[in-house]
């Protein structure tokens, strides 16, 4: 660690965290160049680390601060499209829901990739209830990519892949998993849902908590991202709750942000959802057994990848969802 690197990043920290009045928002410049140090071995004390992600937390990153951090997060990851035809869908899996049931998303995904869309999914589950999205697919017999060019071959095999984050890149991972120190989540668990590693033609991301759906619109913007869908998300998770009308909002490059809204499919089922196994998940896709508003959520979601991916308009996405349910491939 250098005397040069520390004072490079001091600065950046002082930037943020000098008080009411003085303090400043971080350029893409400077916020790339912090985050590219912090991706390299040894250029920054795990102390400066931590206090420059918790300052832009408390202070709240804006559309140039996400746009830099990103930058530096695919350089480190040398994001690129695959080979052959383009990915339709960046789907991350970042949530960490404590009341989740299971990830019904997954079998979205998995069913819209056998309805013919081409889906790469990245993600870490590790603060999640439940079981994780590698254990789920591992029920389906789809085990997890292990590395960028597992995950291209596992897209042109059966249209979809996931990507763990600590096999896509083990420096944000270690960053990500800070969260165990500081008890609270950090500007990394915003920026690995706007990797899109595969430089897909649309994404579709769900957020804790409505102000974010701003600031990764305002990111997408930036970065010129071709179309994307931020929606309030059950965990943080892009999984559409059936029995609430959704709000989402679409960006689309060169166009302003569009307001997306599907009505509820069900009435509020009564009473807490029963804890359910890697059985049940393979049951509910093999159509053996369906618990009280999973079909619903499988089918909201998938209408809202519909909608993310340009394949559907809001009006026609329930239906065109659920008739592509119907159709999946159960083995």
């Amino acid at each position: 660690m250098s005397s040069e690197t520390v004072a490079r990043f001091v600065s950046y920290v002082q930037a943020l965290g000098r008080g009411p009045g003085r303090s400043r928002p971080l350029t893409r410049a400077e916020a790339a160049d912090a985050l590219g140090l912090m991706l390299e071995d040894g250029a920054v004390d795990p102390h400066q680390a931590g206090a420059f992600l918790m300052l832009l937390r408390y202070r709240g990153e804006d559309g140039d601060e996400l746009a830099g951090l990103v930058d530096a997060a695919r350089l480190a990851i040398a994001a690129a499209p695959p080979p052959g035809r383009p990915v339709d869908l960046d789907w991350p899996s970042y949530g960490a829901g404590r009341t989740r049931e299971a990830p019904w998303f997954l079998l979205a995904a998995v069913a819209l990739a056998a309805g013919g869309l081409r889906i790469a999914m990245h993600g870490s589950n590790e603060f999640s209830t439940g079981f994780s999205v590698a254990d789920g697919l591992a029920a389906l017999d789809h085990p997890a990519a292990a590395s960028r060019a597992d995950a291209n071959a596992q897209l042109d095999a059966s249209g979809f892949a996931y990507l763990p984050l600590a096999a896509l890149s083990p420096g944000l991972d270690r960053l990500l998993g800070l969260r165990r120190l500081f008890g609270l989540r950090s500007p990394v668990n915003t920026l690995v849902r706007l990797l899109d590693p595969f430089d897909a033609l649309a994404g579709i991301d769900g957020v804790f908590h409505p102000p974010y759906i701003d600031r990764h619109i305002a990111a997408a913007v930036r970065l010129g991202r071709p179309r994307l869908l931020v929606m309030k998300g059950g965990g943080g998770e892009a999984e559409r709750n059936p029995a609430k009308p959704m709000v989402a909002r679409l960006h689309r490059r060169d166009a302003d942000p569009l307001e997306i809204v599907l009505p509820a499919l069900i009435e509020r089922p009564d009473g807490a959802p029963k804890p359910l196994g890697l059985d049940g998940f393979r049951a509910v896709w093999r159509g053996e057994a369906a618990p009280l508003g999973a079909t619903e959520t499988i089918v909201g979601t998938m209408a809202l990848a519909l909608v993310a991916a340009g394949r559907a308009e809001p009006v026609d996405a329930d239906e065109m969802a659920r008739d592509l349910w119907r159709a999946r491939p159960i083995r």
